[in-house]
C-alpha cells in the first residue's frame, strides 16, 4: 500500500489523528483500493455503515434528499475522505456519495476496523476517546 501518500490523510482524519506510528501502519496494512466509474452511487443516505473512504483520484459529490429535492453539502477531492463515523457508529449513513468522475478510493472495512481495535487496546481506547469527544461536541449543537 501507498503508506506515505495515506499517512498524512489517515493523521488529519479527528479518529486517527492521535494514534501512533504503528497503530497507523497497522491500519494501512488494511486499506484496498477501489476504482468506480463516474456517476457511481458509491452509498445512499440511510444505508448502514459498513467502511470509510479516501479519495485518491477524482471528484465525488456528498448530497441529501429533502422534499424530493438534492441538496447537495459538498465536493470531495483528492486526499479527503468520507465515512469515516461508520467505523465507530451504527447510525445509518446521514447523506449519499456519487462519483462525479473516474475515481480511485481507498477504503477501510467496518469489519478490518473491529477486528483491529478488538487486538490493539491502545488503538481502541484512543479512537473510543476521540468518539465520546465529537458525540459531545455535536451535543452542544442539538437544541
Amino acid at each position: 500500500m501507498e503508506t506515505f501518500s495515506i499517512l498524512p490523510i489517515l493523521q488529519k482524519i479527528p479518529i486517527f489523528q492521535d494514534l501512533n506510528e504503528q497503530d497507523h501502519k497497522e491500519i494501512i496494512d488494511r486499506i484496498t483500493l477501489q476504482y468506480f466509474p463516474a456517476n457511481t452511487i458509491i452509498f445512499s443516505e440511510g444505508d448502514p455503515g459498513d467502511k470509510m473512504y479516501i479519495i485518491k483520484t477524482g471528484l465525488v459529490k456528498v448530497f441529501k434528499t429533502e422534499n424530493s429535492q438534492e441538496k447537495e453539502l459538498a465536493i470531495l477531492g483528492e486526499n479527503e475522505f468520507f465515512g469515516e463515523m461508520a467505523l465507530i457508529s451504527e447510525a445509518p449513513r446521514n447523506a449519499s456519495i456519487i462519483t462525479l468522475e473516474e475515481c480511485e478510493l481507498f477504503t477501510f472495512s467496518k469489519q478490518d476496523f473491529l477486528k483491529l481495535t478488538s487486538t490493539n487496546q491502545h488503538m481502541a481506547t484512543i479512537i473510543n476517546d476521540e468518539f465520546i469527544k465529537r458525540v459531545k461536541e455535536n451535543q452542544k449543537y442539538d437544541i
